[in-house]
């Protein structure tokens, strides 16, 4: 079994230090110091404005580095003075602690392990949330974010509450955050992932206090609306930015390009099956089912037995970039339909999903309309494609 000097040794030689930031939890911030220090003495402690006996606390401990202003800011910003000072300091990574005493110093030698497994990463103490003691609203919160952050990131994190985490500092440094209370810890991987970070987790206990001693500082009203509208702005920067920014990275990488290829030109696989599958992504990209397009799409993919990634790839004809003119022209093939009933509109880039209010009616036919005329027209041009170009592009591949 590792001794504990054996332990501080990993904590120099990945240059970890433990940030602990903590605001008003003289009670049991002594005892988390303590546990700690046992483990190594690469100790940052974040005085955020407590105005409670911590001052006089982290006096005792001569070992430990600390950063203390005297306004409470809030954990976010702890944090990201904390990371400022850790790297300073010629840290690497950051295992941060809560000092409510939820966590266990115990766990500390699971994050080193986890790096030494996967290298540079974001890895989360995971918590098991199933325990009588966790109060309701936290697993009920837990759940929700947890969902937005797959929307966001396409990760399914385990816990994206816990506050046990390692932090890759220098992976961190050049990112721009902007939240300063707890919402920050959400903030912070929805980011890193954005950047191409590893987001990864470990097991760790919890001791939830009862609720009569437990010290928090949640404002569950205030919290839960900032964290709300957090995920609101990240949300549409995922929409609007980031998946198309992601696609046409894809569409334009070298080893991307090179399987589009292989999947248009698998001999495998028929010429009109191919074509189909382009034309049926094609179809659900345009039909008017904004935002479960590719849910259904890849549903009759697989059902029908199509190529499903080139389904994806065609439906991806509706990223925002091409929204405002699939609204224009839908509206304009709406207009045969409806005649002198028409609304007609002349094209404007400003052309959003909302724009499909003003003449419902016209819209619907019109969307239906221009999705099967798109996907006949890309599928036979598909298929003719192919019986051009498929024997020679196969001897390339």
């Amino acid at each position: 079994m590792e001794n504990l000097t054996q332990i501080e040794q990993r904590f120099n030689q990945h240059k970890i230090c433990v940030l602990i930031p903590t605001y008003n939890n003289a009670n049991t911030l002594s005892k988390i110091i303590e546990d700690v220090l046992s483990y190594t003495a690469n100790v940052i402690v974040v005085n955020d404005g407590s105005t409670d006996a911590t001052s006089n606390i982290l006096a005792r401990f001569k070992e430990i580095k600390i950063v203390s202003y005297p306004k409470n800011s809030g954990k976010g910003w702890a944090l990201r003075n904390g990371f400022k000072f850790a790297r300073e300091q010629g840290y690497d990574y950051a295992i941060t602690i809560d000092s409510d005493g939820q966590h266990f110093a115990s766990d500390l030698p699971k994050f080193i392990d986890k790096l030494e497994e996967i290298g540079p990463s974001l890895i989360i103490g995971t918590r098991n949330m199933n325990q009588s003691s966790v109060p309701g609203k936290s697993t009920t919160g837990l759940k929700i974010s947890n969902f937005w952050f797959n929307v966001e990131t396409g990760i399914n994190a385990p816990d994206t509450q816990s506050g046990y985490r390692l932090f890759p500092l220098q992976l961190l440094k050049d990112i721009k955050f902007y939240t300063t209370k707890f919402e920050f810890e959400i903030e912070v991987m929805v980011k890193a992932s954005w950047c191409g970070i590893k987001i990864d987790s470990v097991p760790v206990t919890v001791y939830y206090a009862p609720s009569d001693v437990r010290v928090s500082h949640f404002r569950p009203f205030t919290d839960f609306t900032r964290v709300g509208i957090l995920h609101t702005m990240l949300v549409t920067i995922t929409l609007l930015y980031i998946n198309p920014r992601n696609f046409f990275r894809k569409l334009f990488d070298p080893a991307s390009y090179h399987n589009l290829r292989k999947q248009i030109f698998n001999a495998e696989e028929s010429k009109l099956l191919i074509a189909t599958s382009v034309a049926f992504g094609i179809f659900m990209g345009i039909i008017p089912l904004w935002g479960f397009q590719l849910i259904i799409g890849i549903s009759l993919a697989i059902a029908f037995r199509l190529n499903k990634a080139l389904v994806i790839i065609a439906a991806n004809i509706s990223i925002p970039p091409m929204i405002p003119l699939i609204i224009f022209m839908s509206y304009k093939m709406g207009a045969l339909w409806l005649g002198t009933n028409a609304t007609l509109l002349h094209f404007n880039n400003s052309y959003s999903i909302e724009t499909a209010s003003i003449n419902f009616l016209q819209y619907v036919y019109g969307s239906i309309t221009l999705a099967i005329v798109a996907a006949l027209a890309f599928g036979i041009g598909t298929y003719i494609f192919l019986s051009l170009f498929r024997k020679t592009n196969q001897e390339k591949i």
